[in-house]
This record gives C-alpha cells, structure tokens and sequence, in this order.
C-alpha cells in the first residue's frame, strides 16, 4: 500500500531529477454522492481524468467502499452530522492502477440558498524535496512575532501554524499543511488575507487587512467570517532570509475584545485604513489613472497635499538596475491633488519631468527603499528648499509636515509620493507613515503589472478580433445583426463567440458560444470550438450530434492540455456553453439544441416575446450525457435573439429583471435590427460590462411556393430525360434559360445517381434563391457517394467530377429516412 506524505519530515526519495512542485487535488460531490468537479491535480493523485471522474459516484474511489456499509453506498457524507460544516481525516482511496492511497482530506459542506448541500474535498499533495526551511522558518518566525502565527510559503502554502492559530481554527497542524487560506477556511475574508500576503511577498512590505478571523463555533467546526464579538486583527509581515529575500509570509492574529472589533483602524488624526481605500487604487492599467487615485485617496483623509512622481523613464520588470537608487533623480510627475481650491492643484505642472538633487528628502529616502516623516524645521528640508526651485511649493503652501514614501514592488523603484499637511497642525506620525506606505503600495503593484496587463490585453483582443467574423455571409433566409462587448473590468478578453454559417438547402446555421474562464487561453480555446463547429456544419449533423462531437473534441482537447500543476480545471474548454440553431427558410423550421446555454429568445411579428422552450443539455466536456432537439415552426418576420450570459449578470439586478428589460427592448417595434441590438444593450448595461457579451439578432424570413419545385421520380433510367425536361421548363419560368444546359447536366448526373446507386422514393427539388439556383436529388439510401478519378478507357466514374467542376459547390447530407446531393449555381452573369 502507497501512503502520500502529509508531513515536512515525509518527503519522496530525491532522484536527482528537479523537485516537482506541490499541488491540490479537489472535487466536489453533491447530496447523492456524485462527484460534480474534478481538477486536474485530482486527476494527478489517483490517476482519473476530469471527463471520467465527473459523474460518477464518490464510493468508487475509495479503497474500503464496503466498510462503509449503506452509507457508502448512498452518500459518504451522511456519515458526518449534519451539525457540522466541516471535516477531516485519512481516508483510504484506490488509484486508477489499483494502487492503494491514504491522502489526509479537508471536507466542506457549502449549502447555497436554494437549500442544495454539497461538499468541497481538498487534499494536499506535497512535492519533491526542495530547500529545506522549516527549522529557519521556525526560527524566524518566534524571533519576529509574539501573536498567534501561521506561516504560508512562496506558493501561499501553510507551512507552521502555532498552537494559537490551531486553537482559533480548530484545526491541527496536520491538517492544515499545505493547504492555501481560502481552502482552509472558505471565507470572503480568507481571499482578501490572501491577496494581502501576494502583496507582501511582491512588495517585501507588511500587510494589514480590514477584516478579522473569528474563533470556530462550538459545534459546527466553522471558522472565518466577518463576525461582530471578539475575534483577531490579522497582520501580515514578510519573512526574509539572511540574503535579504522575502521567503514566506507570516499571519499574525492579534487579540481584540467586542467594542475594538466594531471599529477599524483610526490613526490619532482620524484617518482610517479600509479595504474600499484601497479598492479605489489600481482599478485600471494606466498608470496616471493609478498615481491620480492615490493622491484621491491620501488627500483630505490623510494629508492636504499629495504629489506622485514615476521615475523617467519608468524602469521594465527585467531591468536589473530598478532597485533602491542613488544620486540626482529625474521623475516626471504624474498625479497632484490639494486641499486648497482647484487653482492650487495646478502650481504642479502634471506631465512635466523635475529633477530631485542630491542630497534631498526625496533621493534619501529613494536610497534606503523606505518612507519618512519630516517636520519643515528639519535641515534637509530647508536645505532641499534652497536648492530646489521645483520645491517652493513647501514655503508657499504654509507646510508644517511632510512623508516621503517610495513606490517599489517586487524590488523595483518606481518612483515616489509626498504628502504634505499645511492645514492641519498636526505633524505626522509613525502610523500616518504605516497607512501612506500600505496605499502606495497599493498603487506601485499595480504600475509595476500595468505593462504585462496591457501586453496580455493587446495580444488578446487581437487574437480575438482574428477569429470572430468580420463581416456575414450573403444569404437570404435571414437578417442578421450582432454586437459583441469585451469585459471591461479586471478579468480581461473572454472566449465568447457567435458565427452565422450557411447550410446546404439555403438553410442557414446560428451559433453562440461561451468558454469559461478569461485571457489568451480562453480566447485560443474559442477559436478551436469555432473552427470545428463550422467544420461539423459543414457536413450537415443535426444539432444535438454536432454538439455530441463538440463534446467529444472538448474532452480530448482537456485531456491534450491537462496541467500537471493542477490548475487547468477548464483545459481544452470544458465548461464551455453553447446554443446551435439551423433554420430553413423553404419549410421555415427552426431546430435547435443547446450546451449549458442560455436558450434563445423569440419575438412573433405580432410582438410577443418567450424563451424558447429547449432542453438545456449539459455544459461541453463532461461527456455521457445526451443533447436534445427541438424543431418549431417560426411565422416569417419572427426574430430570433441568441447572446451569452453575460448580457444577464449586470450588476444592478437580477436574472429576472434582466430578462424582463430584455423583452421590453425586444418587443418595442425598431427600424432595423443594428437599432434592436442597441436598444437591449442600452437596457441591460448600465455599467461596462464583467464578462464579456456576444449577441446575434436575426429576423427570418421564407422562400415561398414560387420559389421552390419539387418532383417524384420514379426508380426508373427511362425517366432521366423527362426529369431534365422538367428542370428545363422551370428555368424558363423562372426567366433563367441561360442557366439551363449546365442544369440539365446537374439533373441527369445525379437522378442518373440516384436511380442507380439509391432506394426509392426519388426527389428532385429546384430552389431558386435570389442570385442562386440549387439543385437536389435525394434517395432512401444512406450510402454516400464519392469523387473518384476515372481512368482513359473507363466508361463511366465522371459524372460527380461533372458536376464538382460546374457548380459553385456540392455536397451531401443525410437525413432520417436517406441522404440528399445537392448541387449550387451562382446565377450571378445570367
């Protein structure tokens, strides 16, 4: 029996081949003891790949399944009371080759609000042997705290925790090894801790967050929330090695009674540190946008002048002299906010450069890579004054304290702010220092990642302009129009998409599409669906088989694409949604299936809107499960509304409301459809959308009687000249008589076909559809034909070769009861 390593002390034998990395295996089982999600490092640990794991019940994994009794056989999760929220302990699992596996699991039971239970497996796998910290980190951390102590390494992964932090969380060390904050202890406040000790491992700087742990209750074994009596202030500090680099992070939880929990943090000049504060920092990638909302930040709430400066030029990430700097510096100022009235602002020239001397404020504090407060009776103050014509400001503005704090992130010096008070009489102290440092920087992370956030976003929204269509195919059975919106917030460019593809028949393909997740990797995902799709349209598969197939390619493309890291829970796409719509302008059906999609909107022409009813069929990349169709007969003028679900989560109301704006804007009459698309985004985004938004509108219309001939042929060679004989005299009706020797040949190579290869009942069909003539034979037979090369003295074999050389394109589908060669001629010159 194999057992995994749950301990430092427990490490794999050194091959002499590079560590591999740790990982988190997770998956997620509802209330029937089915596995719902699977990730990757799931996969890793017992061998079973996402579309094999999910679906199937929990109890086949484990390696005692019958020691488990009814309980196993129903719901493993029974076996825990239902008073608890969580649990934890080895659990005996079997991997795909029958080994035997005694991972330690983390279990939590999350209950959403329509009351559906289901619960969060996580099993830390630790990695090969690495550097050996645990004694230094022990050392460091008892030498540098006092508090309750967890420390997380470079990956964010608990390490140590004291006797403190095990009693706060009741959880022991064991069981917590490994495993990242927010998997410890799911909780909105455990993703903000997180990102704060990113921070302090990107910046070296310590970290504050505005929230609180809160001791786990009597119980229930929960153990975070943002509760109201008692709990710890959460501090984070970096913990460095003899070298000076920042090796891991410790979480210290200082203790604080009920009335200290219900306020935040007040300096004695009643400025306050919030998260909000610092959500207001960095919500673009423009850099001037950034430096302009730390001083809106710092100014009146902790200063009552604020300048932000960006060293020029600004230094790249891999610049190898972007550390603490010496000598005269050149900035260009960036940002500049005042107390005074609006005129003041401006005695800065914002966009200029200045050079700050040597020696000065400024460049000191540059040097040592740290901040400073300065009363104006300090030497250097006077003396920086005297030298520096650019500092003036500091005697015309009355100033009685300054702070100078440097803007570096991940070693890097970016620049700098001041901040100044000239109102208020009271000078600065060390925790107005603490603050200012914390929001700028807030600000230096984000300039520091803006040229890599705006690279990635250029790349992709180029990516994704290439592969979406530039302009619609020319086709009559439709009036299309379509809008599409990237994400305008943080997430960047997702992987939604839409096409229109014209089918056989003048038949004419909708498709709108959804990959899960956000950035290049979505957007390249999206640009494979796409091309597949419109390759299985192109061999005409009914809807819910084309969808079968796209399924079956999500799949293999998860499996290609696996991350061995554990964290492509989406690989190849799965999770992707998608709605695919074929309407026929002859018969005027429109059939339908969907993956996971938001099912299509319907608008009669006397102005009534409903959901088409469509079974959802699941997301792509599960596989096993079935895909539905469904066919309705639309009346000419309805239209049909296709979009992604991005349209509907805007964030002032809820999906219902939304769709009820979504039908108001459908229902009113419009002048055309470009007008109706504007009209439902103008309803439904009130904000820059935080998903991406593709939407296609599209009005039918019908090719009517006049437009269409059909004849029964019998299964006879005899009928072959009366068949072309036919065709002939409806050219000429149809005013086409210039188009009749090629159709004659069309007619008779594939009746000639039919009689001979096919079954009876035979059908020929004339579609005349504006600048196109279309010509279809069909037969019982589901055997296709193929083009082949006939040889000198053979007599026959040409006659597919024919009909591929004269007209525009040809091509086979198969139907329920046979199959259908059609052929296409551009009437274009007749």
């Amino acid at each position: 029996m194999e057992r995994i390593p749950t301990s430092p002390g427990e490490r794999p034998e050194d091959t002499g081949a590079s560590p591999e990395p740790a990982y988190t295996a997770t998956a997620t089982v509802n209330e029937q003891g089915i596995v719902t999600e699977w990730s990757e490092g799931a996969g890793r640990l017992l061998g079973y790949p996402p579309a094999e794991a999910v679906g199937r019940p929990v109890t086949e994994f484990l390696a005692d399944a019958d020691a488990y009794g009814d309980a196993a056989a129903g719901d493993p999760a029974r076996r825990i009371p239902a008073d608890r929220e969580r649990w934890s302990g080895t659990v005996a699992l079997r991997h795909r080759d029958g080994r035997r596996l005694e991972p330690r699991l983390l279990a939590h039971r999350w209950t959403s609000t329509s009351g559906t239970t289901r619960w969060f497996v996580v099993s830390a796998v630790p990695g090969g042997p690495g550097t050996p910290l645990d004694e230094p980190l022990r050392e460091w951390a008892f030498a540098q705290s006092t508090s309750f102590l967890a420390i997380f390494d470079e990956d964010l992964r608990l390490v140590l925790a004291n006797a403190g932090m095990k009693r706060a969380l009741s959880l022991t060390e064991a069981e917590m090894r490994g495993l990242r904050l927010p998997e410890i202890a799911p909780d909105p406040v455990s993703d903000e801790t997180e990102r704060k000790m990113r921070l302090a491992l990107e910046t070296g700087e310590p970290q504050n967050v505005d929230a609180f742990i809160r001791p786990a209750d009597a119980g229930t074994g929960t153990g975070t929330g943002a509760g109201s009596e008692g709990g710890w202030v959460t501090s984070l500090s970096p913990l460095r090695d003899g070298d000076g680099r920042v090796r891991a992070v410790c979480l210290t939880a200082h203790e604080r009674t009920a009335p200290q929990a219900g306020r935040r943090q007040v300096t004695a000049h009643g400025t306050t540190a919030t998260a909000a504060d610092a959500a207001r920092i960095g919500t673009t990638q423009d850099n001037a946008r950034t430096a302009q909302e730390l001083a809106d930040v710092a100014v009146p709430r902790l200063a009552d002048f604020a300048v932000v400066d960006l060293l020029e030029p600004l230094p790249r990430r891999a610049d190898p002299a972007a550390g603490p700097v010496t000598g005269p510096v050149t900035v260009r100022r960036t940002a500049v906010r005042s107390a005074l009235d609006a005129t003041a602002d401006f005695r800065v020239a914002i966009g200029g450069t200045t050079v700050y001397p040597s020696p000065s404020p400024a460049v000191e504090c540059l040097a040592a890579g740290r901040g400073a407060v300065y009363e104006t009776t300090d030497p250097a103050i006077a003396a920086w004054a005297a030298q520096d014509p650019g500092a003036a400001w500091i005697g015309e503005y009355g100033t009685r304290s300054l702070m100078v704090v440097p803007l570096r992130a991940g070693g890097m010096t970016l620049g700098l702010a001041v901040f100044s008070r000239h109102q208020r009489r009271e000078p600065f102290q060390p925790k107005d220092l603490w603050l200012a440092e914390e929001l700028v920087a807030k600000a230096a992370v984000s300039i520091r990642n803006a040229p890599r956030h705006v690279r990635e976003h250029t790349s992709t929204m180029t990516l994704q302009r290439s592969l979406l269509p530039h302009t619609m195919p020319v086709q009559t059975a439709l009036e299309i129009a379509t809008r599409y919106l990237p994400a305008g917030g943080d997430a960047g460019v997702g992987g939604d998409w839409f096409d229109v593809i014209p089918l056989s028949g003048a038949r004419v393909a909708l498709v709108v599409g959804d990959v899960v997740g956000h950035g290049m990797r979505a957007t390249a995902t999206m640009g494979r669906l796409r091309t597949a799709v419109r390759t299985l349209a192109d061999v005409d598969l009914p809807p819910d088989e084309l969808l079968t197939h796209l399924d079956d390619l999500v799949i293999h493309l998860s499996a290609d694409e696996a991350d061995p890291a554990g964290a492509g829970d989406a690989a190849g796409g799965i999770g992707t949604t998608c709605l695919y719509v074929v309407y026929d302008p002859v018969t005027r059906h429109c059939t339908v299936a969907r993956a996971g999609h938001p099912p299509p909107v319907v608008v009669s022409p006397e102005g009534s809107v409903y959901l088409l009813d469509v079974p959802a069929g699941p997301p792509l990349g599960l596989g096993g499960l079935p895909f539905e169709t469904v066919e309705v007969e639309l009346p000419e003028w309805s239209i049909l509304a296709l979009y992604t679900d991005g349209l509907l989560q805007a964030r002032d109301h809820d999906i219902d409301e939304a769709l009820d704006s979504m039908f108001t804007a459908l229902a009113r009459p419009a002048s055309s459809l470009d007008a109706v698309c504007d009209r439902v985004l103008t309803a439904l985004l009130t904000h820059p959308p935080d998903d991406d938004v593709a939407l296609l509108v599209a009005r039918t219309r019908a090719l009517h009687a006049d437009k269409v001939v059909v004849w029964d042929v019998p299964s006879d060679p005899s009928v072959v000249g009366q068949a072309r004989r036919d065709a002939t005299e409806q050219l000429a009706a149809w005013g086409l008589d210039d188009a009749a020797f090629v159709t004659e040949l069309v007619v008779s190579e594939l009746v000639t076909n039919a009689i001979r290869y096919g079954e009876p009942p035979i059908q020929l069909r004339l579609i005349h559809e504006n600048s196109t003539l279309i010509c279809e034979v069909s037969d019982s037979s589901n055997t296709a034909p193929h083009m082949r090369r006939a040889r000198i003295f053979d007599e026959g074999g040409r006659g597919l070769l024919l009909v591929a050389q004269l007209s525009q394109r040809w091509g086979t589908r198969h139907t329920p009861v046979g199959k259908t060669i059609w052929a296409e001629q551009s009437l274009v010159g007749f």
